[in-house]
């Protein structure tokens, strides 16, 4: 027997490990609190999660900007993090870098989201800047002039981009023009230049508050004292007491029609077929989001399928649902959609089959295999979906912004799982008639406007820009 063997036999093996059982998996729920300024906080303990997230909803939406300022919410967004009474611009950024954190904030139609990632062992040190954004915002007026002319140079590459054209186009086709929800969310050309220091402090001080804010914090907080450090950098966060402002209700026209954006020489057509539904507090919202995947919600949806796979007129064709506002009573909306480019050549061919695509579903339903693939992609991926603190603090901001309750995402995916094929079918078939749909084409006109016609969707209209 060589030494080798030898040593085999005499060793000690430990037992192979066996498979536990699988415990069930829920969208953490968190726990709400408040603070003594009024600061709601929703805290969310994810044991392991090393980095903690931190989303603040300022209700501070786009149609609270002043008439001819578009945009001064996302100037005063991105100038947050530009200098405070403490530190310069330049100051702010490397503390959040010794920090190891990361700060963003952006502006959308339900208000400004300001976000932080921190190691949690930096997070009281994080959250002290963070306040101080919050509370002492420079605003210094050669910072808010470059973020102004950075703001006027993105706008040409915007307009530029296909699918950032038709998404601009279908918000103005869709919605009136006084309604804010119909321009572009960061402002024109006109309206952005307007912005000065001025403006964008006026807007700050009239619409941030810890009374109408919500700070999320998800992450390992075994070892913090978090209500201390909450009170010691947020608590020290103050501002007049203020309801939250009334949400206008949404008028829109989802008359059958077809506008081509004119780009001479496109050798793609960029396409966005939408309308107006409803939001997520609408019963019919889990069968529609399970419907609207069945039809274009991953490649082996039922558009990709004809017009990728079949026909090959495309890499790819997606169908959608986006809430663009809510309050809970009856005033929200969503856009419902479907997106994707295809060859120039093609435009009427595959706009006639995505068409039979639409009246077949009507006619025939989807299929119980359809729906079964739908329901694992969506639930059973979604512990994977929300592995990191980040994502679990996103969707978390989100209920916050469209006034849903805290347990909506783990009720969810409930609903989903529940859901039949033939829900799923009358959710999506309502979701997308195939007469009240306001398509936009992104191309070349010359090319593609006489075969679009010929299909008799609707009044052909083309624009140039």
């Amino acid at each position: 027997m060589t030494d080798t063997a030898a040593s085999l036999t005499s060793m000690t093996f430990h037992p192979q490990p066996q498979p536990g059982e699988a415990t069930p998996w829920a969208f953490p729920a968190p726990e709400r609190g408040a603070l003594d300024n009024g600061l709601t906080v929703l805290r969310c303990h994810r044991p392991g999660q090393q980095v903690v997230a931190v989303e603040i909803s300022l209700d501070a939406p786009l149609d609270a900007e002043p008439e001819g300022l578009d945009g001064v919410a996302t100037i005063m967004a991105r100038a947050l993090s530009e200098g405070t009474d403490q530190h310069t611009a330049e100051e702010f950024a490397a503390e959040l870098e010794r920090c190891g954190a990361t700060l963003d904030a952006a502006a959308d139609h339900p208000g400004v989201r300001v976000s932080l990632e921190v190691p949690v062992s930096r997070l009281p040190k994080a959250l002290g800047l963070l306040s101080e954004a919050l509370i002492a915002p420079a605003f210094d007026e050669s910072e808010v002039e470059r973020l102004v002319r950075n703001r006027l140079d993105e706008i040409p590459h915007e307009s530029a981009n296909p699918a950032r054209r038709a998404a601009k186009q279908l918000s103005k086709e869709l919605f009136p023009a006084s309604a804010r929800v119909s321009r572009p969310r960061q402002g024109t050309e006109e309206t952005v230049a307007a912005i000065d220091a001025a403006a964008v402090r006026a807007f700050f001080d009239a619409h941030v508050r810890p009374a109408t804010a919500t700070a999320v914090v998800v992450g390992d907080l075994t070892d913090v004292d978090l209500d201390k450090v909450l009170a010691e950098t947020l608590g020290a966060w103050t501002g007049t007491a203020a309801d939250r402002r009334p949400m206008p209700p949404f008028s829109a026209d989802d008359t059958g029609r077809v506008v081509i954006v004119d780009r001479p020489g496109a050798v793609q057509t960029q396409l966005l077929i939408g309308r107006v539904g409803s939001d997520r507090h609408d019963r019919v919202w889990p069968a529609q989001v399970l419907g609207t995947y069945c039809l274009g919600g991953t490649l082996t949806s039922r558009l990709d399928r004809v017009l990728r796979e079949e026909k090959g007129y495309t890499y790819g064709v997606r169908s959608f649902g986006q809430v663009l506002r809510s309050d809970g009573e009856g005033n929200g909306a969503s856009l419902l959609a479907i997106s994707g480019s295809v060859d120039t050549p093609n435009t009427g061919p595959a706009l006639d089959d995505l068409w039979k695509v639409l009246r077949t579903l009507a006619a025939d339903g989807l299929t119980d295999a359809e729906r079964d693939v739908a329901v694992q992609n969506l639930v059973g991926v979604a512990p994977l979906k929300y592995e990191t603190a980040a994502s679990v603090a996103g969707t978390l901001a989100d209920q916050v912004e469209q006034h849903l309750a805290d347990d909506y995402q783990a009720q969810l995916y409930a609903r989903l799982a529940e859901t039949g094929t033939v829900e799923a079918t009358a959710a999506v078939v309502n979701a997308f008639p195939v007469d009240r749909l306001v398509t936009v084409l992104v191309g070349d006109a010359a090319q593609i406007e006489e075969p679009v016609r010929a299909l008799g969707i609707g009044e052909v209209t083309v624009v140039t820009g």
